[in-house]
Protein backbone atom coordinates (compact mmCIF):
# COMPACT_ATOMS: atom_id res chain seq x y z
CA UNK A 1 0.00 0.00 0.00
CA UNK A 2 2.90 2.34 0.69
CA UNK A 3 3.94 2.22 -2.98
CA UNK A 4 0.36 2.81 -4.10
CA UNK A 5 -0.09 5.72 -1.71
CA UNK A 6 3.14 7.34 -2.81
CA UNK A 7 1.97 7.33 -6.44
CA UNK A 8 -1.21 9.35 -5.83
CA UNK A 9 -1.72 12.95 -4.78
CA UNK A 10 -3.91 12.15 -1.82
CA UNK A 11 -5.16 9.41 0.45
CA UNK A 12 -8.94 9.13 0.75
CA UNK A 13 -10.36 7.88 4.03
CA UNK A 14 -14.03 6.97 4.49
CA UNK A 15 -14.85 6.90 8.19
CA UNK A 16 -17.75 6.48 10.57
CA UNK A 17 -18.37 9.94 11.97
CA UNK A 18 -18.71 8.44 15.46
CA UNK A 19 -15.00 7.57 15.67
CA UNK A 20 -13.27 9.88 18.14
CA UNK A 21 -10.72 12.52 17.10
CA UNK A 22 -10.45 11.40 13.48
CA UNK A 23 -8.86 14.64 12.32
CA UNK A 24 -6.27 14.53 15.12
CA UNK A 25 -5.06 11.05 14.18
CA UNK A 26 -5.59 10.90 10.43
CA UNK A 27 -3.99 13.79 8.56
CA UNK A 28 -0.94 14.37 6.37
CA UNK A 29 1.28 15.13 9.34
CA UNK A 30 0.28 12.24 11.61
CA UNK A 31 0.43 9.71 8.77
CA UNK A 32 3.98 10.80 8.04
CA UNK A 33 3.45 11.58 4.39
CA UNK A 34 5.11 14.23 2.25
CA UNK A 35 3.64 17.68 2.70
CA UNK A 36 2.32 17.80 -0.87
CA UNK A 37 0.27 14.65 -0.31
CA UNK A 38 -3.14 15.45 1.15
CA UNK A 39 -5.29 13.24 3.34
CA UNK A 40 -9.02 13.60 2.70
CA UNK A 41 -11.40 12.30 5.36
CA UNK A 42 -15.04 11.77 4.44
CA UNK A 43 -17.22 11.11 7.48
CA UNK A 44 -20.61 9.43 7.31
CA UNK A 45 -22.94 7.96 9.92
CA UNK A 46 -22.08 4.28 10.19
CA UNK A 47 -25.52 2.98 9.21
CA UNK A 48 -25.46 5.22 6.10
CA UNK A 49 -22.34 3.61 4.64
CA UNK A 50 -23.54 1.65 1.61
CA UNK A 51 -22.11 -0.33 -1.28
CA UNK A 52 -23.01 2.48 -3.67
CA UNK A 53 -21.17 5.01 -1.52
CA UNK A 54 -18.03 2.87 -1.46
CA UNK A 55 -18.28 2.36 -5.23
CA UNK A 56 -18.66 6.10 -5.76
CA UNK A 57 -15.93 7.34 -3.41
CA UNK A 58 -13.39 4.52 -3.93
CA UNK A 59 -11.53 5.26 -0.66
CA UNK A 60 -8.10 3.82 0.10
CA UNK A 61 -8.83 3.46 3.83
CA UNK A 62 -12.11 2.48 5.47
CA UNK A 63 -12.64 3.15 9.19
CA UNK A 64 -15.74 1.78 10.93
CA UNK A 65 -17.50 0.97 14.18
CA UNK A 66 -19.82 -1.94 14.97
CA UNK A 67 -22.93 -0.69 13.15
CA UNK A 68 -21.37 -1.15 9.69
CA UNK A 69 -21.49 -4.68 8.27
CA UNK A 70 -18.36 -5.19 6.17
CA UNK A 71 -18.70 -8.07 3.73
CA UNK A 72 -18.73 -8.97 0.05
CA UNK A 73 -22.05 -7.21 -0.54
CA UNK A 74 -20.64 -3.94 0.78
CA UNK A 75 -17.32 -4.09 -1.11
CA UNK A 76 -18.38 -5.88 -4.31
CA UNK A 77 -18.15 -2.75 -6.49
CA UNK A 78 -15.13 -1.25 -4.75
CA UNK A 79 -11.58 -2.00 -5.86
CA UNK A 80 -9.73 0.68 -3.91
CA UNK A 81 -9.92 -0.22 -0.20
CA UNK A 82 -6.61 -1.52 1.09
CA UNK A 83 -7.16 -1.19 4.84
CA UNK A 84 -10.21 -1.63 7.08
CA UNK A 85 -9.94 -0.49 10.68
CA UNK A 86 -12.70 -1.03 13.25
CA UNK A 87 -12.42 1.15 16.35
CA UNK A 88 -14.17 -1.54 18.39
CA UNK A 89 -13.32 -4.61 20.43
CA UNK A 90 -15.89 -6.77 18.65
CA UNK A 91 -15.40 -8.09 15.11
CA UNK A 92 -18.64 -9.96 14.38
CA UNK A 93 -19.64 -7.19 11.94
CA UNK A 94 -16.63 -7.88 9.68
CA UNK A 95 -16.21 -10.80 7.28
CA UNK A 96 -12.50 -11.26 7.85
CA UNK A 97 -12.24 -14.26 5.51
CA UNK A 98 -13.53 -12.11 2.65
CA UNK A 99 -11.06 -9.33 3.46
CA UNK A 100 -8.21 -11.85 3.41
CA UNK A 101 -9.36 -13.10 0.00
CA UNK A 102 -9.20 -9.51 -1.24
CA UNK A 103 -5.80 -8.95 0.41
CA UNK A 104 -7.30 -6.12 2.45
CA UNK A 105 -5.58 -5.54 5.79
CA UNK A 106 -7.89 -5.57 8.80
CA UNK A 107 -7.32 -4.24 12.30
CA UNK A 108 -9.63 -3.87 15.27
CA UNK A 109 -9.18 -2.15 18.62
CA UNK A 110 -8.93 -5.20 20.87
CA UNK A 111 -9.20 -4.23 24.52
CA UNK A 112 -9.78 -0.54 23.85
CA UNK A 113 -12.74 -0.17 26.19
CA UNK A 114 -12.25 -3.10 28.55
CA UNK A 115 -12.04 -0.91 31.66
CA UNK A 116 -14.92 1.29 30.50
CA UNK A 117 -17.28 -1.66 30.06
CA UNK A 118 -16.16 -3.32 33.29
CA UNK A 119 -16.85 -0.06 35.12
CA UNK A 120 -20.28 0.13 33.50
CA UNK A 121 -21.12 -3.33 34.87
CA UNK A 122 -19.87 -2.42 38.35
CA UNK A 123 -21.85 0.82 38.30
CA UNK A 124 -25.06 -0.99 37.35
CA UNK A 125 -24.65 -3.63 40.06
CA UNK A 126 -23.55 -1.24 42.80
CA UNK A 127 -26.15 1.41 42.00
CA UNK A 128 -28.91 -1.16 42.32
CA UNK A 129 -27.37 -3.02 45.25
CA UNK A 130 -25.03 -0.68 47.15
CA UNK A 131 -24.68 -3.25 49.91
CA UNK A 132 -22.38 -5.17 47.59
CA UNK A 133 -19.59 -2.68 48.35
CA UNK A 134 -19.21 -4.36 51.74
CA UNK A 135 -20.88 -7.71 51.11
CA UNK A 136 -18.82 -10.47 49.45
CA UNK A 137 -20.90 -11.82 46.59
CA UNK A 138 -20.50 -14.23 43.70
CA UNK A 139 -20.11 -12.60 40.29
CA UNK A 140 -20.70 -14.84 37.29
CA UNK A 141 -18.85 -13.84 34.12
CA UNK A 142 -19.66 -15.50 30.80
CA UNK A 143 -16.87 -14.77 28.33
CA UNK A 144 -13.37 -14.20 29.69
CA UNK A 145 -11.67 -12.19 26.96
CA UNK A 146 -10.43 -8.63 27.39
CA UNK A 147 -13.54 -7.31 29.12
CA UNK A 148 -14.54 -10.34 31.15
CA UNK A 149 -11.05 -10.83 32.56
CA UNK A 150 -10.78 -7.12 33.39
CA UNK A 151 -14.11 -7.21 35.20
CA UNK A 152 -12.78 -10.13 37.23
CA UNK A 153 -9.85 -7.98 38.39
CA UNK A 154 -12.23 -5.40 39.84
CA UNK A 155 -14.32 -8.15 41.45
CA UNK A 156 -11.25 -9.65 43.07
CA UNK A 157 -10.25 -6.21 44.34
CA UNK A 158 -13.67 -5.95 46.02
CA UNK A 159 -13.27 -9.35 47.62
CA UNK A 160 -15.95 -10.96 45.49
CA UNK A 161 -15.88 -14.56 44.38
CA UNK A 162 -15.81 -14.99 40.59
CA UNK A 163 -17.34 -17.87 38.66
CA UNK A 164 -16.06 -17.71 35.10
CA UNK A 165 -17.08 -19.62 31.98
CA UNK A 166 -15.43 -19.49 28.57
CA UNK A 167 -15.44 -22.69 26.49
CA UNK A 168 -12.84 -21.27 24.10
CA UNK A 169 -10.18 -20.96 26.81
CA UNK A 170 -8.43 -23.63 28.91
CA UNK A 171 -9.58 -24.19 32.46
CA UNK A 172 -7.89 -21.85 34.93
CA UNK A 173 -8.28 -20.11 38.26
CA UNK A 174 -10.67 -17.72 36.48
CA UNK A 175 -12.23 -20.10 33.94
CA UNK A 176 -13.45 -22.28 36.76
CA UNK A 177 -17.10 -23.18 36.19
CA UNK A 178 -19.64 -24.58 33.75
CA UNK A 179 -22.32 -22.43 32.15
CA UNK A 180 -24.91 -24.04 34.40
CA UNK A 181 -22.86 -23.27 37.51
CA UNK A 182 -22.41 -19.62 36.54
CA UNK A 183 -26.12 -19.22 35.87
CA UNK A 184 -27.36 -21.03 38.96
CA UNK A 185 -24.82 -19.98 41.61
CA UNK A 186 -24.18 -16.25 41.01
CA UNK A 187 -25.64 -13.14 42.60
CA UNK A 188 -24.94 -11.18 39.42
CA UNK A 189 -24.37 -12.63 35.93
CA UNK A 190 -22.58 -10.46 33.35
CA UNK A 191 -22.25 -11.37 29.66
CA UNK A 192 -19.06 -10.64 27.69
CA UNK A 193 -19.15 -12.88 24.64
CA UNK A 194 -18.95 -12.13 20.91
CA UNK A 195 -21.99 -12.87 18.76
CA UNK A 196 -21.53 -16.17 16.94
CA UNK A 197 -23.81 -18.58 15.10
CA UNK A 198 -23.75 -22.37 15.09
CA UNK A 199 -21.27 -24.10 12.82
CA UNK A 200 -22.95 -26.40 10.31
CA UNK A 201 -22.88 -27.26 6.61
CA UNK A 202 -24.72 -24.06 5.74
CA UNK A 203 -22.42 -22.01 7.99
CA UNK A 204 -18.95 -23.61 8.09
CA UNK A 205 -17.50 -20.42 9.59
CA UNK A 206 -19.75 -20.69 12.63
CA UNK A 207 -18.80 -21.65 16.15
CA UNK A 208 -18.92 -24.91 18.07
CA UNK A 209 -20.11 -22.75 20.96
CA UNK A 210 -22.65 -20.37 19.38
CA UNK A 211 -23.74 -17.43 21.47
CA UNK A 212 -26.82 -16.25 19.59
CA UNK A 213 -29.69 -16.83 22.04
CA UNK A 214 -27.24 -18.35 24.51
CA UNK A 215 -29.55 -16.93 27.15
CA UNK A 216 -32.91 -18.36 26.12
CA UNK A 217 -35.90 -19.53 28.15
CA UNK A 218 -34.06 -22.67 29.27
CA UNK A 219 -31.01 -20.72 30.44
CA UNK A 220 -33.14 -18.11 32.17
CA UNK A 221 -34.89 -20.91 34.01
CA UNK A 222 -31.56 -21.86 35.60
CA UNK A 223 -31.01 -18.40 37.06
CA UNK A 224 -32.42 -17.75 40.56
CA UNK A 225 -35.08 -15.04 40.63
CA UNK A 226 -32.98 -12.69 42.75
CA UNK A 227 -29.92 -12.92 40.49
CA UNK A 228 -29.22 -9.75 38.51
CA UNK A 229 -28.52 -10.16 34.76
CA UNK A 230 -26.39 -7.63 32.85
CA UNK A 231 -25.68 -7.66 29.10
CA UNK A 232 -23.16 -5.22 27.65
CA UNK A 233 -21.91 -7.60 24.94
CA UNK A 234 -24.21 -8.15 21.93
CA UNK A 235 -27.99 -7.89 21.98
CA UNK A 236 -28.92 -11.20 20.30
CA UNK A 237 -27.00 -13.16 22.94
CA UNK A 238 -30.27 -12.88 24.91
CA UNK A 239 -33.56 -13.92 23.35
CA UNK A 240 -35.65 -10.78 23.90
CA UNK A 241 -39.09 -12.40 24.08
CA UNK A 242 -37.88 -15.04 26.52
CA UNK A 243 -36.30 -12.32 28.65
CA UNK A 244 -39.48 -10.25 28.76
CA UNK A 245 -41.45 -13.32 29.85
CA UNK A 246 -38.83 -14.16 32.48
CA UNK A 247 -38.90 -10.69 34.01
CA UNK A 248 -42.69 -10.76 34.05
CA UNK A 249 -42.59 -14.09 35.88
CA UNK A 250 -39.72 -13.41 38.31
CA UNK A 251 -39.42 -9.63 38.69
CA UNK A 252 -35.69 -10.08 37.98
CA UNK A 253 -33.40 -7.03 37.89
CA UNK A 254 -32.03 -6.84 34.33
CA UNK A 255 -29.66 -4.25 32.88
CA UNK A 256 -29.24 -4.05 29.10
CA UNK A 257 -26.88 -1.85 27.13
CA UNK A 258 -27.48 -3.89 23.96
CA UNK A 259 -30.68 -5.26 22.46
CA UNK A 260 -31.65 -8.11 20.17
CA UNK A 261 -33.35 -5.86 17.61
CA UNK A 262 -31.10 -2.82 18.10
CA UNK A 263 -31.42 0.02 17.25
CA UNK A 264 -35.17 -0.52 17.71
CA UNK A 265 -36.41 -1.43 21.19
CA UNK A 266 -39.99 -2.37 21.96
CA UNK A 267 -41.77 -0.78 24.90
CA UNK A 268 -42.81 -4.27 26.01
CA UNK A 269 -39.18 -5.08 26.80
CA UNK A 270 -38.05 -1.58 27.80
CA UNK A 271 -40.77 -1.22 30.43
CA UNK A 272 -39.58 -4.38 32.18
CA UNK A 273 -35.87 -3.51 32.35
CA UNK A 274 -34.33 -2.10 35.52
CA UNK A 275 -31.77 -0.08 33.56
CA UNK A 276 -31.58 0.35 29.80
CA UNK A 277 -28.84 2.34 28.05
CA UNK A 278 -28.14 2.96 24.34
CA UNK A 279 -25.06 0.78 23.71
CA UNK A 280 -22.70 3.18 25.49
CA UNK A 281 -21.02 0.89 28.03
CA UNK A 282 -17.66 1.52 26.38
CA UNK A 283 -18.23 5.22 25.77
CA UNK A 284 -15.54 6.96 27.79
CA UNK A 285 -13.04 9.56 26.64
CA UNK A 286 -10.26 7.04 27.18
CA UNK A 287 -12.05 4.09 25.59
CA UNK A 288 -12.96 5.97 22.43
CA UNK A 289 -9.54 7.58 22.03
CA UNK A 290 -7.84 4.23 22.64
CA UNK A 291 -9.95 2.70 19.89
CA UNK A 292 -8.82 5.38 17.44
CA UNK A 293 -5.21 5.09 18.60
CA UNK A 294 -5.11 1.34 17.98
CA UNK A 295 -6.39 1.49 14.40
CA UNK A 296 -4.17 4.54 13.71
CA UNK A 297 -1.12 2.59 14.88
CA UNK A 298 -2.15 -0.36 12.70
CA UNK A 299 -2.52 1.91 9.66
CA UNK A 300 0.90 3.44 10.30
CA UNK A 301 2.34 -0.07 10.30
CA UNK A 302 0.58 -0.77 7.01
CA UNK A 303 1.99 2.44 5.54
CA UNK A 304 5.43 1.73 7.05
CA UNK A 305 5.52 5.11 8.80
CA UNK A 306 6.26 5.98 12.40
CA UNK A 307 3.19 7.01 14.45
CA UNK A 308 3.42 10.62 15.60
CA UNK A 309 0.12 11.03 17.47
CA UNK A 310 -0.77 9.56 20.87
CA UNK A 311 -4.00 9.63 22.83
CA UNK A 312 -2.13 10.84 25.91
CA UNK A 313 -1.45 14.14 24.18
CA UNK A 314 -5.20 14.60 23.75
CA UNK A 315 -6.43 13.50 27.19
CA UNK A 316 -7.58 16.08 29.73
CA UNK A 317 -6.63 15.61 33.37
CA UNK A 318 -8.36 12.62 34.94
CA UNK A 319 -9.23 12.83 38.64
CA UNK A 320 -11.44 9.73 38.75
CA UNK A 321 -9.56 7.18 40.83
CA UNK A 322 -10.82 3.66 41.61
CA UNK A 323 -9.04 3.84 44.97
CA UNK A 324 -11.02 6.97 45.89
CA UNK A 325 -14.31 5.40 44.85
CA UNK A 326 -13.61 2.27 46.91
CA UNK A 327 -12.92 4.48 49.92
CA UNK A 328 -16.04 6.61 49.32
CA UNK A 329 -18.74 4.46 47.64
CA UNK A 330 -21.29 7.25 48.07
CA UNK A 331 -19.45 9.14 45.29
CA UNK A 332 -20.40 6.56 42.66
CA UNK A 333 -23.05 8.80 41.11
CA UNK A 334 -20.36 11.45 40.54
CA UNK A 335 -18.13 8.92 38.82
CA UNK A 336 -20.96 7.64 36.60
CA UNK A 337 -24.67 8.36 36.81
CA UNK A 338 -26.13 5.36 34.98
CA UNK A 339 -29.63 6.45 35.96
CA UNK A 340 -29.27 9.51 33.75
CA UNK A 341 -28.39 7.34 30.75
CA UNK A 342 -31.40 5.15 31.51
CA UNK A 343 -33.69 8.18 31.70
CA UNK A 344 -32.32 9.60 28.43
CA UNK A 345 -33.13 6.40 26.56
CA UNK A 346 -36.62 6.04 28.05
CA UNK A 347 -37.41 9.65 27.13
CA UNK A 348 -37.21 8.65 23.45
CA UNK A 349 -40.02 6.08 23.68
CA UNK A 350 -42.82 7.02 21.28
CA UNK A 351 -45.81 4.91 20.27
CA UNK A 352 -44.55 1.81 22.02
CA UNK A 353 -40.93 1.72 20.89
CA UNK A 354 -37.58 3.47 20.63
CA UNK A 355 -36.94 4.57 17.05
CA UNK A 356 -33.60 3.56 15.55
CA UNK A 357 -32.70 7.13 14.61
CA UNK A 358 -33.27 8.29 18.18
CA UNK A 359 -31.19 5.40 19.53
CA UNK A 360 -28.32 6.26 17.19
CA UNK A 361 -28.68 9.94 18.04
CA UNK A 362 -28.18 9.22 21.74
CA UNK A 363 -24.96 7.38 20.90
CA UNK A 364 -23.75 10.07 18.52
CA UNK A 365 -24.38 12.92 20.97
CA UNK A 366 -23.34 11.06 24.12
CA UNK A 367 -21.32 13.10 26.60
CA UNK A 368 -18.36 10.81 27.10
CA UNK A 369 -17.70 9.96 30.73
CA UNK A 370 -14.21 9.39 32.16
CA UNK A 371 -12.60 6.04 32.74
CA UNK A 372 -11.60 5.47 36.35
CA UNK A 373 -7.88 4.99 36.93
CA UNK A 374 -7.48 1.45 38.23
Amino acid sequence: MKDRVNTINHITILADSNIASLDKFFNATTLGQASEQAVDIITVAGRDITASLLAELQPDIFLIRSVTQVNEALLANNDSVQFVGSATIGTDHVDQDYLRQRHITFANAAGCSKHSVAQYVLTAALTLRPQYWQQPITLGIIGLGNIGSTLAQYANDLGWQVLGYDPLLPKSKLNNASLEQVLSQSDVVSLHVPLTDEKNEANPRGSDYPTRHLIDAEALGMIPEDTMLINSARGPVIEADALAADIERTGRQVVLDVFEHEPQISERLLSKLTFATPHIAGYTVEGKLRGTQIIYDALCEKLAVIPTQTMHALLPLNLFLWSELKAHPDRLIKFYDIQQDDASLRSKEIDGQIDGADFDGLRRDYHLRREWQF
